[in-house]
């Protein structure tokens, strides 16, 4: 049974996989650069929207660990519905101009001298952080061809240990003595880091 003609295996609209969390992905985005280049306060829940958004994209992949030659001819078949890539554009093209974007805002924010903002600092920080994650897994990936070793193991407990004991750190402040006596710079090196960790997963 092919794609074409399972149902189970149709995508929303009928459209390559990925292409609405595309789509939903660069409307957000367009939306929180549209504010702050009109320097209005882009609201929490934009903020928060976009890293969602952000994570999910860049983290959704096939889980199917099967050699590229196997995928291929299975998808042939019609065994395994065939992935086309979103929006019928480029394979990572959307990934391409989300970068873009984000590297684009950046960029004019600091010629008109707003990079530092507290605004911008928490938005590119939060983004940052979750994208430092995800270049770190690429790079891992390339490096050890997709293998595991003992290394691999060290630097993902090691990951694990620190990201843990930093929100436990956290969560213990809010729990012993309420959010007034947690510093700001431990909130948001506590986010950052979690946001770190789900992006080099």
């Amino acid at each position: 049974m092919t794609t074409s003609n399972n149902f189970h295996a149709r995508p929303p609209l009928g459209l390559p996989t990925g292409s609405i969390r595309a789509l939903l992905t660069l409307l957000i985005l367009a939306i929180v650069v549209h504010e702050v280049v009109l320097q209005r306060p882009v609201t929490v829940i934009w903020n928060e929207t976009l890293v969602i958004a952000l994570a999910y994209y860049f983290s959704y992949r096939r889980f199917v660990a099967l050699p590229a030659e196997v995928i291929t001819r299975l998808e042939a078949d019609g065994t395994l519905p065939r992935e086309r890539n979103p929006l019928f554009l480029p394979r990572l093209s959307v990934r391409f101009v989300i970068l873009l974007v984000i590297g684009g805002l950046a960029a004019y924010l600091y010629r008109e001298q707003r990079l530092f903002e507290p605004q911008v600092v928490t938005m590119f920080g939060t983004m940052l952080c979750y994208l430092v994650g995800v270049l770190v897994r690429g790079v891992t990936a390339w490096w050890t061809k997709g293998e595991k070793s003992l290394a691999t193991h060290v630097w993902e407990d090691l990951k694990a240990v620190a990201v843990v004991l930093t929100v436990a750190a956290t969560a213990c402040l809010y729990f012993l003595t309420g959010p007034e006596m947690v510093p700001h710079w431990l909130e948001t090196a506590t986010v950052g880091l979690v946001l770190f960790y789900f992006g080099s997963r």
